[in-house]
């Protein structure tokens, strides 16, 4: 049954208030009451709003504020930038540019089908070890909090297996670590990203999903840019962000609040495993057209930046060193463009009260860029490509996780939800390349359709875009 709107937040009255006076949703919490199953850590007391959200501001959702954490201040989200920069520096790096090199080193003669049998059997694994480690983690229950030993261990495990990566010689070899990478990597992310719906109020969602975007891009950023002086040396290239990450991600840990809820966890059995991969979509309708509009939104990225050095090299013609320096600055351009819509998007996103315009938005603009990069004949065209790319990804993530973190099901539980809204992050990496490969090898011999291949991944991005339209739950 389609579920209805939710009322909007209406101003405070005199009946609504507390008996000391103080407006509910914004009133300090008294020691012991924590509905959300969190308390201040260390560092995570800082209730100094950033931005200047104004006390008051109505939420794009319409979840009462009572069961919702405090608002998180400057110390929150500075460990939570490092901690997705250190996370996807280590991860994305290789999906960008580094794994399309080691393709090169072991299969000159075909790199494009290494890429193509290895991304997607790592991606399988990211879509089991999302949603799960997301349930396991919000049954967890340790001296060091529910999230913790979860991220922490997750990014050892990741900088281990991507050591075997590098060390790899054969496409079997380079295929069980990447595995084995996506794995603990995933479990990291489910982790970082429960943590973020445990920590961070509706009122502060949007700025928040910046900050995890701005950490995401700025990581891809500065890998494209280790990989140019590093190209000859492909080990220190996978093994250094690991290494980074493990700091970055210890930081965030220790600032974060990640107390125990009060509930003991009912036992553990093969059916609730079963269940971590699963919400139903009739049931949470909105939940699932966002899962949908995800899923399609990252296919169509990944159709192109699974292929984009090689897009360089094939299809404009420029040799490994010119590619590499041109994949550099083109991705310099997006992450500028990405920071420019970032910067006034999610705190417009928080004011407004609106979150459908900005991600439908930003999806549709996202196709133009990819047509763009479809008809592109010169580096040129890819640069403009990439900075209108920039802005609607930047635009996209600005706002995106806080809509799913709105339309979550069951927000006391993040974590098994957000796995499976996780699922649509890993799934279409699987379809992306043997997907794209079908359009690549279309009409033209002894080439690649790259035209093709971009103009499909242009009308999957815009299926993401109509995905959110039916959306009631947030406006």
């Amino acid at each position: 049954m389609p579920e209805a709107p939710l009322p909007t937040q209406a101003p405070s009255t005199p009946a609504s208030r507390t008996t000391d006076g103080a407006d509910p949703a914004h009133r300090t919490r008294p020691p012991g009451s924590n509905p959300a199953g969190t308390v201040a850590g260390p560092l995570g007391g800082v209730t100094a709003s950033v931005g200047g959200e104004l006390a008051g501001q109505q939420p794009a959702t319409g979840t009462g504020s009572a069961s919702e954490p405090p608002r998180v201040g400057i110390a929150y989200f500075v460990g939570m930038f490092l901690a997705q920069f250190g996370i996807c520096a280590a991860l994305i790096t290789p999906v960008m540019v580094t794994m399309q090199l080691k393709a090169q080193e072991i299969s000159p003669e075909n790199p494009a089908a290494v890429i193509g049998a290895v991304l997607p059997v790592g991606a399988i694994g990211a879509l089991v070890a999302n949603p799960l480690a997301g349930a396991l983690s919000d049954r967890t229950r340790t001296r060091w909090g529910r999230r913790r030993p979860w991220l922490v261990g997750g990014i050892v495990g990741l900088t281990l297996a991507l050591v075997g990566v590098a060390l790899s010689t054969s496409v079997l070899a380079l295929t069980v670590f990447w595995l084995i990478a996506q794995v603990v990597a995933n479990a990291t992310l489910a982790a970082l990203v429960a943590s973020f719906a445990d920590n961070v109020p509706s009122v502060q969602r949007g700025r928040g999903s910046s900050i995890i975007n701005i950490g995401q891009n700025v990581a891809i950023l500065a890998g494209t840019y280790l990989s140019v002086g590093l190209v000859d040396h492909l080990a220190i290239l996978f093994i250094a962000p690991g290494v980074l990450g493990i700091v970055l991600v210890a930081i965030y840990a220790a600032v974060s609040r990640d107390e125990l809820p009060a509930e003991r966890p009912a036992p553990l059995l093969i059916r609730t495993l079963i269940a971590s991969f699963w919400t139903n979509p009739i049931k949470h309708r909105d939940f699932g057209l966002a899962w949908w509009s995800r899923f399609f939104i990252i296919l169509g990225s990944f159709m192109f930046t699974t292929f984009r050095l090689l897009y360089m090299q094939q299809h404009l013609g420029l040799d490994a060193a010119h590619a590499t320096r041109s994949v550099a600055l083109g991705v310099l351009l997006y992450t500028i463009a990405l920071l420019v819509a970032t910067s006034f998007v999610g705190a417009a996103s928080d004011r407004l009260g609106r979150r459908k315009i900005f991600v439908i938005g930003s999806a549709l603009l996202f196709a133009v860029g990819i047509l763009v990069l479809a008809f592109a004949g010169d580096v040129a065209h890819f640069y403009l490509a990439e900075i209108i790319l920039g802005f609607a990804y930047g635009m996209y993530m600005a706002v995106d996780v806080a809509l799913v973190v709105d339309v979550l099901p069951d927000p006391e539980k993040p974590g098994k939800d957000l796995g499976v809204i996780n699922i649509a992050n890993a799934l279409p990496q699987s379809f992306a390349s043997p997907f794209a490969l079908v359009f690549l090898g279309l009409g033209v011999s002894g080439t690649d359709n790259y035209t093709a291949m971009l103009i499909a991944a242009a009308v999957v991005t815009v299926l993401g875009a109509l995905a959110i339209v039916p959306i009631r739950k947030v406006r």
